[in-house]
């Protein structure tokens, strides 16, 4: 018969094992959701890492830098908003917003300068809020983890992207714009507190988006002659309020 003191002793040594394979289960399952090591990645390795797997980490690449968005989990596991992007190289979808079929590539041809800085302003953001985790070996890295030379051209055009939306907005900040409202009702209204309501075209538009827009601006009379600026249809000359 087994006495008081051995049972004792062989429930504390159970509860000790129990407490070593909880252990032991704990750091394994951490072993396989802590980030990996920065390194280098391949599309197919990067492939599994979409969260089809629940004991791997969820991982996205852009411009060919990889980050871990475990924490993100419920935006970017299955079923979230954003799993398109897990497991790939999506560059092109953070700023055209097609997030099927050929949307779904690292390639940026064709896109505007302004476009592109839009694609290197969200791999900052991902610098600076998720894990760096490598670099994706094809189109932005070489197999020796170097810049390709399409990325240095991405980089550049972003750059230029960039200085030419500063340029734009301290243009555009000598000029005031129109007051505006919108209701379903009653439609649209322009107006100026002080000055007369133009269409003015933006500046360096055409390198930044690829097409001409305008903008509302408030201008005194004696501005009124510029060339290029386009009266509201149906509203006076002087008058300080247009409906569009």
């Amino acid at each position: 018969m087994v006495s008081p003191t051995s049972l004792k002793a062989i429930s504390s040594l159970l509860l000790g094992l129990g407490f070593f394979s909880a252990s032991v289960a704990l750091l394994y399952q951490y072993s396989l959701t802590r980030s990996p090591k920065p390194r280098l990645w391949t599309a197919d390795e990067l492939a599994l890492y979409n969260g089809t797997d629940e004991g791997l980490p969820l991982l996205l690449s852009i411009l060919g830098s990889v980050f871990d968005v475990t924490k993100g989990k419920s935006h970017y596991g299955p079923g979230g908003g954003y799993h398109h992007f897990s497991g790939r190289d999506a560059s092109r979808a953070f700023t055209s917003g097609n997030f099927t079929g050929d949307g779904l590539t690292d390639s940026l041809q064709g896109l505007t300068s302004e476009q592109v800085n839009s694609v290197v302003n969200w791999r900052k953001f991902y610098t600076e809020r998720y894990i760096y985790v490598g670099k994706l070996v094809g189109r932005y890295y070489d197999q020796e983890g170097n810049p390709t030379k399409y990325l240095k051209g991405v980089e550049t055009k972003a750059k230029r992207g960039a200085q030419l939306l500063e340029k734009q907005k301290n243009e555009e900040s000598k000029i005031p714009g129109c007051n505006s409202k919108w209701s379903q009702s009653e439609g649209g209204e322009v107006w100026c507190d002080v000055g007369y309501p133009r269409l003015m075209r933006r500046s360096g538009d055409i390198e930044l988006t690829g097409q001409i827009s305008q903008r509302c601006v408030c201008l005194k009379e004696e501005e009124l002659t510029k060339s290029g600026l386009v009266e509201y249809k149906g509203c006076a000359y002087l008058s300080r309020s247009c409906v569009v």
